[in-house]
């Protein structure tokens, strides 16, 4: 869809031709622009509620530079998942508005205040070695405009520790919960609140865990209710599912 596709649609809505409701939908698929290496697609905002994310893992620094220039032209909010210390260099050269979570490995650019609910979303991990997923969740939510309430190191081992949070845990109105190992804390938490729970299971544990797939599949078979799962070490997807359920009504 090139200008003149636009233009056309504009001139059908004025001539009562065709409803804005149905320009609108036309106008969702417009535009994204061909970097050669990407095609930003810069109506991800009109479609799903928040910019397109950078997936940096598998670029290069000059391509996760190319991206975020694009869509600073276009006064977007930029998060960019899994970069390093290196990419963030290269991100810090065209914008002084780039900050680096080195542990959650995301770089954030906030250009737009983003509306934040009165609800908060808890991120609860089992231990400290999963701290860098859960803390991928965390920012990735915060960056979506949500407050976050972390607890951290509280896995079944000792479940004392869990206990001593719990009734903050509650007041969350969605709650991720990420562990390794066997993926048990999950299940527990599901045991004792009245919220969704957004289970990441991660890829800490010994040779049995398999990689995180020993945890996936005790979190895919839990017995508590109102327990989703995503994908393995899948901080983001969590913090951004969790966002959209605590937005919900708003």
């Amino acid at each position: 869809m090139n200008a003149e596709h636009i233009k056309s649609i504009l001139e059908l809505v004025r001539s009562g031709k065709t409803t804005v409701n149905e320009a609108f939908e036309q106008l969702k698929t417009f535009p994204f622009e061909d970097l050669g290496h990407s095609k930003v697609d810069h109506h991800r905002l009109v479609r799903s509620g928040y910019p397109e994310v950078i997936y940096c893992q598998g670029k290069t620094k000059d391509q996760v530079a190319d991206i975020v220039k694009c869509m600073l032209h276009r006064g977007s909010n930029i998060l960019a998942t899994r970069a390093c210390e290196k990419m963030f260099v290269k991100v810090k050269e065209l914008t002084d508005k780039a900050v680096y979570h080195s542990v959650a490995r995301i770089i954030e650019i906030k250009q737009q205040e983003v509306t934040s609910p009165q609800t908060a979303i808890a991120v609860v991990c089992a231990g400290t070695s999963d701290i860098p997923v859960a803390e991928e969740a965390a920012v990735t939510a915060e960056a979506l405009g949500n407050k976050v309430e972390r607890t951290y190191d509280v896995g079944v081992a000792g479940i004392h520790r869990l206990m001593d949070h719990i009734a903050l845990i509650r007041k969350a109105r969605v709650i991720v919960v990420c562990a390794g190992m066997e993926g048990a804390l999950a299940s527990v938490v599901g045991g004792l609140v009245d919220k969704p729970i957004i289970a990441v299971p991660t890829s800490i544990g010994y040779g049995a865990n398999f990689g995180g797939i020993s945890a996936l599949l005790g979190m895919l078979t839990s017995c508590a209710n109102g327990v989703s799962v995503v994908n393995i070490d899948n901080g983001f997807g969590a913090g951004y599912v969790a966002s959209m359920i605590n937005k919900l009504d708003q």
